[in-house]
């Protein structure tokens, strides 16, 4: 299958517009990156292949200069929401296909619909939702849920201690009683290996399993993962990030404690959310966190602003012995370094919102795209349509790329995981893990 390269337009060079420039210039995509401030400008010139123009992303003078009028898609991701509002309304009259904004102000995102914004993302909301799903399934390093929550694709990092440590995948078969779960990619010292026969799960690995959400319990018990829900968390940060995470942990019946040294900030959010209890210290001080009892919380969330004081909290909360550490990251070399090492999971708002947005980049019947903190892979879910190359064939007989592994089926009202034997039909969904190279593959089985 040719790569039909799309034109895309990127404005603002931050972490979520750098990182989305970045990656879709290297699958050959006609990237152009707006930036208004003039050093950033010139550190993503030297860093990515594409074209980038210094100016107001605003400006249709600016967006007539990276073409924007004949842009496939405009992607608005500065550090304002009034800019990105801005810049779509503008692109959209210069004749741009599609525009995504990034929204954080519920006040603007009417307005921006009527603006010509195709699509609002809110990656900090979305985030924020995206931990209390990993908290009500404490262990994990991710969960993401398909077919209304009917199939789960999970992720955890391997003990010494797990049954599955030294098998290979193929033996690992032999002791799984039913098809009700597979292993779809293991990820090690940063690089990822779509799951074969002969692949040898080692300790610190982290694991990618396909698993009915119904049959669950044999996939954590070899794996050795935690599938108890917390009921008391400790947030440290004072963030957005930190205050939606809070209070969406209180709606769903978490007992939460938000601790940050900004006291005017504790204080503004314990008394716009009464049922989280604020505390004003040092989170990477252990005597503040012993005093104020967060080591007898089941997991700490670390979602200020700094990567460093994330990381130190998490270390400083499992020494106390909380069982479970979850870190925002801003750096994702550090993801690379430090997941599974003290760290239980990692989250970022720029892979959240680029998880949204390379919907609209991939080519087919693309229901959503999902991407991880230490792996180039992707989880997408795909429509099988009438032109499809694996309509009526058996799974075996399609000649995959090995690059790629279908983990998930979900037909009208079943979900389950597919065999070698399983026929594909006519609108099946199809939920693909495929790392980049395989991409085109995945858009072809869409038809």
């Amino acid at each position: 299958m040719v790569l039909v390269v799309m034109r895309i337009v990127v404005i603002g060079a931050g972490a979520v517009g750098s990182y989305l420039a970045e990656r879709l210039s290297l699958e050959g995509q006609d990237v152009v990156v707006i930036e208004s401030d003039p050093a950033r400008a010139s550190e993503v010139q030297d860093q990515i292949d594409a074209l980038v123009i210094r100016g107001n992303g605003a400006s249709p003078v600016t967006l007539q200069e990276a073409g924007a009028g004949n842009a496939d898609l405009v992607i608005a991701v500065s550090s304002s929401d009034a800019v990105n509002v801005l810049a779509a309304n503008a692109a959209a009259r210069l004749g741009a296909k599609r525009r995504i904004a990034r929204v954080e102000d519920p006040r603007l995102m009417a307005e921006a619909e009527v603006l010509g914004v195709d699509f609002l993302i809110d990656p900090v909301d979305a985030t924020a939702r995206e931990l209390v799903l990993l908290v009500q399934q404490r262990g994990v390093s991710e969960l993401i849920k398909f077919a209304d929550g009917r199939l789960n694709l999970t992720g955890g990092y391997i003990s010494a201690e797990a049954p599955v440590a030294g098998m290979t995948l193929a033996d690992l078969r032999t002791k799984v009683e039913g098809w009700t779960w597979i292993v779809v990619a293991v990820i090690r010292d940063g690089k990822t290996m779509i799951a074969r026969g002969s692949t040898r799960i080692e300790p610190g690995d982290h694991l990618l399993f396909m698993v009915e959400a119904d049959h669950s319990g044999e996939a954590f018990r070899l794996t050795g993962l935690q599938e108890e829900p917390a009921r008391d968390v400790t947030v440290v940060g004072a963030t957005r990030l930190a205050e939606l995470t809070a209070r969406y942990l209180c709606k769903a019946g978490i007992s939460t404690i938000l601790v940050d040294k900004d006291e005017d900030r504790v204080r503004a959010i314990a008394t716009e959310n009464p049922k989280v209890i604020g505390v004003h210290g040092d989170p990477t001080d252990p005597k503040v966190l012993i005093a104020e009892g967060v080591a007898r919380a089941d997991t700490v969330l670390a979602l200020t602003g700094w990567d460093e004081v994330n990381i130190l909290s998490c270390l400083v909360a499992k020494a106390l012995g909380v069982a479970s550490a979850v870190s925002r990251f801003n750096n994702p070399e550090l993801v690379q370094l430090l997941a599974g090492k003290g760290i239980d999971a990692g989250v970022s708002t720029r892979l959240t919102a680029a998880s949204a947005i390379l919907r609209f980049v991939r080519r087919g019947n693309v229901y959503s795209v999902s991407t991880f903190q230490d792996s180039d892979a992707e989880a997408i879910e795909v429509e099988v349509g009438r032109t499809s190359e694996a309509v009526g064939k058996r799974l075996r007989d399609l000649h995959l790329s090995h690059d790629l592994i279908i983990g998930g089926v979900v037909r009208r009202d079943k979900a389950f995981v597919p065999t070698g034997d399983t026929k594909i039909m006519l609108g099946d969904h199809l939920i693909v893990i495929a790392l980049p190279e395989a991409v085109k593959h995945v858009e072809q089985l869409s038809g």
